[in-house]
């Protein structure tokens, strides 16, 4: 049983979802053709940024995250995107789940960083899974132990996750402040008669290149 095999037939923005979330179409396979009561998944994903090329622009957008680029080749390292959990139903030799990823656009998480700061083309993903897979007996279950060996690569297009975003924030993204910054931000804001945020943050930033 620990010879599961993990493939990724796509992914696409959830519409609907009560927050944003990016839904991978997984395909389990068990070559021994076993009846399969259940299987108790988790799945990390990790983000591997060294499988890719940036363009200049992206280099400079990701420069918080893994420094000048000189020292792109000691930094770009795999990094966790998110764990999730799920139940696979019955099953005898092949079945297909859906798996919701709940997706952030906050800076602070290094994944929303990574998400920012690239345009175009394909994020490498790797999903690494383990659980317990169970099965009938005479007297009951038996359960087995899935590996951390089972894993399944994916190229997640940029476009899927720009799409989902902008179904939350169109055009938009967020930051999440102190408490005292925003407060600190509100008077500044009111002292200048500024009726947007975002004119309170362009008027601050050209005073600052001023």
């Amino acid at each position: 049983m620990n010879g599961l095999l993990f493939s990724v037939l796509g992914a696409e923005a959830t519409p609907y979802a009560a927050a944003p979330t990016i839904t991978f179409n997984v395909r389990i396979t068990d070559p021994t053709d076993a009846p399969i009561h259940a299987i108790t998944l988790r799945c990390l994903l990790k983000i591997e940024p060294q499988r890719r090329r940036y363009e200049p622009a992206e280099e400079e957008r990701l420069l918080e995250l893994f420094g000048e680029t000189p020292r792109w080749k000691d930094t770009l390292r795999p990094f966790t995107w998110a764990q999730v959990s799920t139940v696979v139903p019955a099953f005898t030799g092949t079945t297909d789940l859906e798996l919701a990823v709940p997706c952030t656009y906050d800076l602070e998480v290094a994944s929303a960083k990574y998400f920012h700061g690239v345009e175009q083309g394909e994020i490498p993903v790797v999903l690494l899974f383990s659980g317990s897979v169970f099965t009938r007996n005479a007297g009951g279950f038996d359960f087995v132990p899935v590996a951390w060996e089972g894993e399944a690569s994916y190229r997640l297009p940029v476009d899927v996750w720009r799409t989902m975003m902008d179904q939350y924030f169109p055009g938009q993204g967020w930051l999440r402040l102190p408490r005292d910054t925003i407060d600190a931000l509100q008077r500044f804001k009111a002292g200048r008669a500024l009726p947007t945020w975002t004119q309170a943050i362009e008027t601050l930033l050209k005073e600052t290149e001023t």
